[in-house]
């Protein structure tokens, strides 16, 4: 399949601000739109220059290009099956300054393009499906249906996908609910080590409805719970380290935190 070229915005589309504006997106007014889970996904990834990132499931772009912001010199492909999105996320490259650095090619999946099916990436990042396959009220969005709930991939042929795409010694992240972290972790068994599971409080005293996983192909490390990230204090605001990775643009450490 071929690189999907970029369309004039039409009906329907909105114009968001990440990381205080300083990337624009234009994504689908109605239906899944990008937002802070994208840009705690790009924090927690420590890409260095000259390194290559797979974003699976790339939507609009928003992962990618807020990786591309905080870490120069990155090479990013994206992977959206959804024609509609992945051109929007070759808009969006090419507004932000990262057309050279950022490509994306539409496909699935369960029918990835050789060229990404010929190539191993040193980090794989990925906001799966959160729904499985017949659980909960289907969106009438198509687009949205699709990027919340699981349909012929489940969770643990998704993972495998992203695993196989790693090179040895590479980087898988994840973001998902909390809720889903047990099928997680058995998808990763066996296949992947040095796991990190970091929760996602959105306020003290208030259970994670997202956690973050990492995992590094070919070892055999230990997992490890990190303390977490608490989002927001008592009066809702940001906490200040939360508004240092949403506004700002700073990493998010998965050995630390």
């Amino acid at each position: 399949m071929n690189r999907v070229e970029a369309k004039a915005p039409g009906a329907g589309l909105t114009e968001d601000g990440l990381l205080n504006r300083r990337l624009l997106l234009r994504q689908p007014a109605r239906g899944y739109r990008a937002g802070s889970d994208a840009v705690l996904l790009a924090a927690a990834v420590p890409a260095k220059a000259g390194e290559s990132v797979l974003d699976v499931g790339a939507g609009v772009g928003a992962v990618s290009l807020c990786l591309a912001w905080r870490c120069p010199g990155i090479e990013l492909v994206g992977l959206e099956r959804a024609a509609e999105l992945a051109a929007l996320a070759t808009e969006n490259a090419k507004a932000n300054g990262q057309a050279a650095r950022f490509r994306v090619l539409c496909g699935d999946v369960a029918a990835a393009p050789a060229e990404i099916r010929q190539r191993r990436f040193d980090h794989v990042v990925s906001n799966p499906p959160f729904y499985e396959a017949g659980t909960g009220s289907a969106s009438p969005e198509p687009l949205k249906a699709g990027a919340h709930a699981e349909d012929e991939v489940p969770l643990a042929d998704w993972l495998a996908f992203c695993l196989k795409r790693l090179a040895p010694g590479g980087l898988l992240s994840v973001i998902h609910r909390a809720s889903r972290l047990p099928g997680l972790l058995a998808a990763l068994d066996g296949r992947a080590g040095d796991i990190a599971v970091l929760p996602l409080w959105p306020a003290t005293g208030r259970p994670a409805k997202r956690v973050i996983v990492q995992a590094r192909a070919g070892s055999r490390a230990p997992a490890r719970l990190l303390l977490g990230l608490t989002l927001h204090q008592a009066d809702g605001s940001d906490t200040a380290q939360a508004h240092a990775i949403l506004r700002d643009g700073a990493a998010l450490s998965m050995t630390e935190g």
